[in-house]
């Protein structure tokens, strides 16, 4: 695992700017470094070794050095990969799965990427053609950012080294403010950084001539097999969930694995043979799942290292937090997800985790709505429609909501997991709005993708697309990665998503359960209660602390303060405050949701 930077070089401080853009990802990769600086381009790494300690450092050239690589991520194919090359000639100096890359892409072209297995976000530099190649891995795991400004292509693993380079210009992106005050992250390609790009999964770009082509190579088709039990849909979840922590678990150093009270974590935990798993919790029982994950740890008979987060930690290292996610993010499970990287990072260089499961196999509680409610959306939508804006002439109550929402199309309700302000909110809370698109609008192309599928088909649809990407993703890159770990993530693999992506829906969500078929095999492997408990999420206090006069006062000072002056309605934003700590509604997200972005903006601007 590791980070590299770049930039097409028609700059005068070439090896001093690379210099200071390596720098400031040196937590990526603080065993080494390297470079590679010619008149066109200038690439820098930094290193964190798990495969091949003694050779596999970059920029990597092939035999030639007519290619020069600097690549993040694990290639876990790359020995069959090798096996093909080998015998169609190539000759390898070294095991990493870097220089495979470089064989791949001399044998094969541009397509190689769809025979890449893993994880990974890399840049190709092809002397002989002057040709800038990048990709990134199907799902997103792996970040790769991008930027044209005044005659520089700038390229890397996080923005924050492009703020070194002279030829940036640091412009706050407020469309990008107002997008993620609805989803609590940016899901745009365009970041929080004007003329910052994020690449999305399953694409690659060439960049030749100055001209940057982006192309996709892959996406995920849901479409049920039908003939199979579920017994039988267990089977081969456990058949290619098996093979895929396998492949995971390849290492020059010892891996660990993230063990919470889901069933996720659990089945990785109890699948991968690891010698250690890590849990974080809070101090109020209702957030701690310390107690449960001793419990299963000494079940599979291996240790748990675990540590109590106090409200102090907790908001004391939200704005380091914030720096390293380059962009903001609302999700409070992040600050949870920096201190069990934390810990692991002291014991462990690379950890497993669960992230993906929910996405491919029907885990969140939410993808429950249309079964359980297949009934009422019998009715013909136009009769719906109509007492939803009957009854929205009532305001929002308890028993309204549910007409009112079943009065929307999925398409028009569902952005993703979170739905913090709508466009009217939003506008409202905004000083000086600049009339975004609407959140269901941004989800559109997705939708468009999947509209002859069932609902539940289409929520997981949007969640793998954004959600997935925009939070979840970028969570556990950037805090692991914060605490130079890397995360490896086996449900997200190109195996394991050929297999959910065929399974009925029945045996995702049902009214019995979510992820149904993954919960069945799961249970070969732990008790019952826990294969079977319910989706809980990474619960953290927020709601309680907002409460308490300590953090009210320290939210209330930023809701009062000159940064939030600029860009928000102090009055309103103090509403949704006061009327949280009175009591009156559960105004604790969008709090979060503010707050944070006058913290990452202090960060950067």
């Amino acid at each position: 695992m590791c980070g590299f930077v770049g930039f097409t070089n028609n700059i005068k401080q070439t090896e001093e700017t690379l210099h200071k853009m390596m720098d400031t990802i040196i937590h990526r990769g603080p065993d080494s470094s390297g470079e590679y600086i010619d008149d066109f381009v200038a690439l820098g790494f930094r290193r964190l070794s798990i495969i091949d300690l003694e050779f596999g450092n970059q920029p990597m050239f092939n035999e030639d050095k007519s290619l020069v690589l600097v690549f993040n991520g694990e290639i876990y194919n790359s020995r069959e990969l090798r096996d093909v090359l080998v015998k169609r000639g190539h000759d390898f100096s070294n095991q990493s799965d870097s220089e495979v890359l470089l064989h791949a892409y001399e044998e094969f072209g541009y397509d190689f990427v769809k025979e890449l297995r893993g994880m990974f976000a890399f840049i190709i530099w092809d002397k002989n053609n002057s040709r800038i190649f990048g990709a990134r891995d199907m799902f997103g795991i792996k970040p790769l950012h991008y930027a044209k400004m005044e005659g520089s292509f700038i390229f890397g693993s996080e923005i924050k080294s492009f703020l070194k380079h002279p030829s940036f210009k640091k412009e706050l992106n407020r469309e990008a403010l107002e997008n993620y005050l609805s989803f609590q992250y940016s899901p745009c390609c365009e970041t929080f950084f004007r003329g910052v790009y994020k690449l999305p999964p399953a694409h690659y770009f060439v960049y030749e001539n100055e001209k940057l082509e982006i192309s996709r190579y892959w996406m995920v088709n849901f479409e049920e097999e039908g003939g199979k039990q579920l017994e039988e849909w267990a089977d081969e979840i456990e058949r290619v969930f098996d093979d895929s922590v396998e492949a995971h678990k390849i290492s020059d150093v010892e891996v660990g694995s993230f063990l919470s009270s889901g069933v996720d974590s659990s089945y990785v935990a109890c699948s991968a043979n690891v010698d250690k798993t890590f849990t974080v919790g809070f101090e109020q029982h209702k957030y701690n799942e310390i107690d449960y994950a001793k419990e299963l740890s000494k079940y599979i008979g291996v240790k748990n290292i675990n540590k109590i987060i106090s409200p102090e930690e907790f908001w004391d290292n939200f704005a380091k937090i914030q720096y390293h996610m380059d962009e903001p993010l609302a999700d409070p499970a992040a600050v949870a997800l920096y201190f069990v990287c934390k810990i692991a990072s002291e014991h462990v260089k690379v950890v497993l985790s669960g992230e993906g499961a929910d996405e491919l196999f029907g885990g969140y509680n939410v993808y429950k709505d249309p079964v359980e409610n297949a009934l009422y959306e019998k009715i013909p939508y136009g009769i719906r429609k109509l007492v939803a804006k009957f009854l929205s002439l009532f305001g929002e109550r308890r028993g309204i909501n549910y007409f009112i929402r079943r009065g929307q199309k999925v398409e028009e309700r569902f952005i993703g997991n979170a739905y913090m302000f709508k466009k009217r909110e939003r506008e409202k809370i905004l000083k000086h709005p600049v009339y975004a698109s609407s959140a269901d609008k941004v989800c559109k192309p997705f939708y468009d993708m999947v509209k002859n599928k069932d609902d539940v088909t289409k929520m997981q649809f949007i969640d793998l697309n954004m959600w997935m990407v925009g939070d979840i993703l970028l969570k556990a890159d950037r805090m692991s990665m914060a605490n130079s770990l890397e995360l490896r993530v086996p449900f997200l693999d190109k195996k394991v998503v050929e297999v959910s992506r065929k399974i009925p829906l029945k045996f995702r969500v049902n009214r019995e359960n979510t992820k149904f078929a993954l919960r069945r095999a799961a249970l070969r492997r732990m008790p019952k209660q826990v294969a079977d408990k319910k989706k809980l999420g990474f619960p953290v206090p927020i709601r309680v602390w907002l409460k308490t006069d300590k953090y009210y006062n320290i939210v209330r000072k930023a809701f009062k303060s000159e940064e939030a002056s600029e860009f928000f309605n102090v009055s309103e934003i103090l509403k949704l405050l006061e009327n949280h700590k009175n009591g009156k509604k559960d105004n604790s997200r969008k709090i979060w949701t503010i707050y944070t972005f006058i913290v990452w903006y202090r960060q950067f601007f």
